[in-house]
């Protein structure tokens, strides 16, 4: 399915993306104080390095989804709602390709 393969590269990109952030405010924290509390820069440079931690984590999210959608689709079960069976909605799928569940089953949880 191209749409999921374009995702599937978007977010490697970004986890690319957000990997060399990451490492670029860790190395910018080596060369800082090491004790945050007191270093008025510390707050700051640990508080970029949770945010681009977390948007990063976002991403290895999105990506994991993509992939059990690509096994999906592989196995012939992609479009089935895993929790009843029954196929999900078209638009749904267009929408969020990375669905795995119908609307019904998707608004019980």
């Amino acid at each position: 399915m191209a749409a999921l393969e374009a995702e599937r590269a978007d977010a490697t990109a970004q986890v690319r993306d957000l990997e060399r952030a990451v490492a670029g405010v860790v190395e910018a924290s080596r060369d800082s104080n090491a004790d945050d509390e007191h270093d008025p820069e510390g707050a700051t440079i640990a508080f970029e390095r949770a945010q681009a931690i977390a948007v990063r984590d976002r991403q290895l999210a999105r990506l994991r989804e993509v992939d059990a959608a690509l096994e999906r689709v592989a196995t012939g079960t992609f479009g089935r709602c895993e929790r009843c069976g029954c196929e999900i909605a078209p638009g749904r799928l267009l929408v969020r390709p990375t669905s795995h569940t119908c609307v019904s089953c998707a608004s019980v949880r």
